[in-house]
């Protein structure tokens, strides 16, 4: 992202998550305040999506990560968390929209620039912001994950769930890593849901799925934000063991197509975009 200015990717998830509702009818995921904070440039975007199909596929997939995550939250909930992480939070509206209230405390963490700007867009929505939430301003070139969330009153001993969407690709794998130890060295407990990609296919057979992945590549480095790092799905698989990850399911392409899209045709890539919860208790 350019310095002083908020996530342009972070713009364009919710930009997907708002068009998803009305170009799908939020079918994979509802979301009432998704076309709401994207303010006066909302139905711009659904125009622009209307006239450009090759984005439907990255929509789709946000959509279903959205659900994915959302469905792991409230399945943790009965099971005793009782705070929620939105790392990398951009314009994500689910602590504005859930029924949990006083039960689930939240805690937002973006980049201060990022987070002003949301602020700004739900004042001019006109969404209210619930006492449970904490906004959560970190600078990760000068403060830490667990200081910045130590400083907001988060609670390492209560059981916590973290998501952490559309944010791990634009990462290096140390960075990656060392996120993923702090959640699983909690005290309390945690469960975290994130996204990931495989490193580009090669081969004959692969090419029409590189190329879309090579776009989208070109397309975010055109905004600022390259992608930094791919996992190979089983060496993730044994990295979040070693940090003490117990259990882990993990949504593979034809999973996902299996999961939330059954019915369309076409041929399911091996490789591709994955939805990972991994929890340590």
């Amino acid at each position: 992202m350019q310095p002083g200015q908020p996530s342009r990717t972070a713009l364009g998830a919710a930009v997907h998550r708002a068009v998803h509702q009305v170009l799908e009818r939020g079918r994979i995921f509802t979301d009432p305040l998704a076309m709401r904070i994207l303010g006066a440039d909302a139905e711009a975007a659904v125009r622009n999506a209307e006239n450009d199909p090759s984005r439907r596929k990255l929509r789709l997939f946000i959509a279903a990560r959205t659900r994915f995550a959302e469905d792991a939250l409230t399945a943790a909930v009965a099971r005793g968390v009782r705070q929620l992480v939105v790392l990398g939070a951009g314009l994500d509206t689910y602590a504005y929209r859930t029924t949990f209230g006083e039960s689930l405390r939240i805690f937002e963490v973006d980049h201060p620039s990022t987070q002003a700007w949301k602020r700004e867009q739900l004042t001019q929505a006109a969404i209210p912001v619930p006492r449970t939430l904490t906004f959560v301003p970190i600078d990760f070139e000068r403060e830490t994950l667990a200081g910045g969330l130590a400083a907001a009153g988060f609670d390492p001993g209560r059981r916590t769930f973290f998501t952490w969407l559309g944010v791990v690709p634009y990462l290096t794998e140390q960075a990656v890593l060392s996120t993923l130890g702090f959640i699983a060295s909690l005290p309390g407990g945690a469960h975290v849901v994130f996204d990931y990609s495989n490193p580009p296919a090669s081969g004959p057979d692969q090419h029409d799925d590189a190329s879309v992945g090579e776009a989208l590549a070109a397309r975010v480095a055109s905004l600022g934000e390259t992608f930094k790092s791919h996992f190979e799905t089983d060496v993730l698989h044994a990295s979040l063991t070693a940090l003490g990850f117990a259990q882990i399911e993990d949504l593979g392409p034809a999973v996902i197509r299996e999961r939330y899209f059954a019915g369309r045709g076409g041929s399911v890539p091996d490789r591709g975009g994955h939805i990972v919860r991994a929890t340590t208790v």
